[in-house]
């Protein structure tokens, strides 16, 4: 008589003492079964299967279902990301599971090295019963000597390997759509949906899109984030992932964030909004990676390799005022996270010899601007650069009206274009090339009436002629096209205002300014360089670059 195997005297041992088997049906449905509407390996199906073989197999035997545990929409190449197969692990060791069943191993498995360690340490360690339904069918307790067979480690070997290269295929088909500004996400941002034709279009969702067009509105305000974030929750408005789920019927999961504890708007979520380019038009992916189709951690891609297409879908938000948004952004604005606006000159102020930022400071109810190196670092390195708020205020009001008078009054227009030495160098250019085209033609002119002559006087054949004078009329006709190009240009310059100049219709629009506001700061400042002695240079943010105001005595003392 054969030795009985010490796994399989151990497992029926095991199963006896506990009254019988308490079986755990394992079931994994991945991400590409479920794009490929692949019936066979539904998880329906895969319960179907199980049950079926369960009933017959132990039918002669005392046994328990206890769970079935499903991963839909997992990878079978890291055990630990997949929910459904930890629980399972966990059951296993509190001994509510002596026996596991599993269609086939590439459904619990598609990682050589995980195979192994589940099947030759995990298990017998906890004298578990792990059987396959399908091909190469498996049974630890009733053929163990199997176990030892090289077909189990062939076939978990190609179970890997079909696992990577799908992985490759899928990573190079998401790079071409990527290049094509096709959005490849799980879910669309907020404020857009997926198109219900192409699920790599973006249209915009109406109801959310307002809420961003606030968001960015109540910043240009001069709003700080908290202060938006505040705004947000006092007024009821669903954070994203709840508007997903509540309003959009969505399954919106979050590794980084569940809106069952927490369902309300944080600082991370409006600074996110504020920053995507998604907002402005543009497709912006490839921002970070997984390590390897085994290894499933995040790591970040640097920037000059991310997949940018302009202009793939409607914006939200206009492009200037997006630009404008991330100019601000960058400044240094900070504010107590109790105040829900930022102070009128927050992040445009700077000191015009150190370069750093000034700050404010409150004296007897007055308010005051200080150089930060001076105030916070050291009074050697650099001298104060006081200014007194309500002085600043009324230089900077008197440098934008300024600006405005220069930029949409006709005659002082015209006095500046006049005076452009720029202008002036284009029109002689312009005017010097007219002139050499007309020299040109005038040359060319001669050689028509000579071989006309040439002709007439039997020295060349008619069909020269004619070939001859298509050329030069061609060449006639090319230099009158470039003397009239011309003629239009110098005709553009002759205008009163300059067409270049993205900001004059809408300074005109402000006319005589009373009260300078922080949106018409960042509409119009690039930031304000304070010197000594309370004076000051606004440097405006105009088409020709940096255009100053310079405004002194706005010295205040105390």
């Amino acid at each position: 008589m054969g030795r009985k195997s010490r796994i399989q005297t151990e497992d029926k041992k095991n199963a006896e003492g506990n009254r019988g088997w308490k079986i755990g049906i394992y079931i994994r449905l991945s991400k590409e079964d479920a794009g490929s509407g692949n019936e066979s390996e539904s998880v329906i199906n895969q319960r179907k299967i199980n049950l079926e073989f369960v009933e017959e197999k132990f039918r002669q035997e005392l046994y328990e279902i206890v769970g079935t545990y499903v991963d839909d929409g997992h990878s079978g190449t890291t055990e630990d990301e997949r929910p459904a197969f930890q629980r399972l692990c966990q059951d296993i060791e509190m001994r509510k599971i002596n026996c596991v069943v599993c269609k086939t191993l590439s459904r619990a498995f598609r990682n050589y090295a995980d195979q192994g360690k589940f099947l030759e340490q995990f298990l017998p360690a906890w004298n578990c019963r792990f059987i396959t339904v399908g091909n190469p069918h498996i049974d630890t307790m009733e053929d163990p000597e199997y176990m030892q067979n090289m077909e189990i480690p062939i076939n978990g070997l190609m179970n890997d390997r079909y696992a990577a290269k799908t992985s490759e295929d899928v990573r190079r088909t998401f790079q071409i759509k990527q290049s094509k500004g096709e959005f490849i996400g799980a879910f669309a941002p907020y404020g857009y949906l997926k198109k219900p034709e192409n699920k790599n279009a973006l249209v915009i969702d109406k109801e959310a899109a307002e809420v961003v067009r606030r968001i960015y509105e109540l910043f240009l305000e001069g709003v700080s984030q908290s202060g938006i974030v505040r705004y947000l929750n006092e007024h009821g408005i669903l954070c994203p992932a709840l508007y997903k789920r509540e309003k959009q019927g969505m399954k919106y999961q979050n590794p980084y964030f569940n809106p069952a504890e927490d369902p309300l708007w944080s600082y991370s979520t409006v600074h996110n909004i504020l920053k995507n380019p998604v907002y402005c038009g543009d497709m912006v992916q490839g921002r970070s990676k997984v390590k390897s189709y085994k290894v499933h951690i995040q790591e970040p891609v640097p920037k000059e390799k991310w997949a940018v297409v302009k202009n793939t879908h409607e914006a939200i938000i206009q492009r200037e005022i997006f630009n404008r948004v991330q100019e601000l952004l960058k400044r240094d604005t900070r504010t107590s996270p109790r105040k829900n606006s930022l102070y009128l000159f927050s992040g445009f102020l700077r000191c015009a010899d150190c370069g750093r930022a000034m700050v404010r400071s409150e004296v007897k109810g007055n308010v005051y601007y200080y150089c930060s190196t001076y105030k916070n670092r050291s009074k050697i390195a650099c001298t104060k650069h006081t200014i007194r708020h309500n002085n600043l205020e009324e230089a900077v009001l008197t440098g934008i009206n300024m600006q405005i008078h220069l930029r949409t009054d006709p005659a002082e227009i015209h006095r500046r274009l006049l005076k452009s030495p720029e202008r002036s160098v284009k029109r002689e250019i312009l005017k010097e090339i007219i002139g050499q085209n007309k020299v040109e033609i005038d040359r060319i002119m001669g050689y028509r009436r000579e071989i006309y002559q040439d002709w007439k006087d039997c020295t060349i054949t008619r069909e020269d002629f004619l070939q001859m004078r298509e050329i030069y009329d061609g060449k006639i006709k090319s230099l009158e096209e470039k003397i009239r190009t011309c003629k239009e240009e110098m005709k553009k310059k002759e205008n009163l205002e300059n067409p270049a100049d993205p900001y004059l219709h809408d300074l005109k629009k402000y006319g005589n300014i009373k009260r300078i506001s922080r949106e018409l700061l960042t509409e119009f400042v690039d930031f304000i360089e304070v010197y000594e002695k309370g004076n000051i240079c606004i440097n405006f943010r105009f088409s020709e670059g940096k255009e100053l105001f310079c405004k002194k005595g706005a010295k205040s003392s105390y």
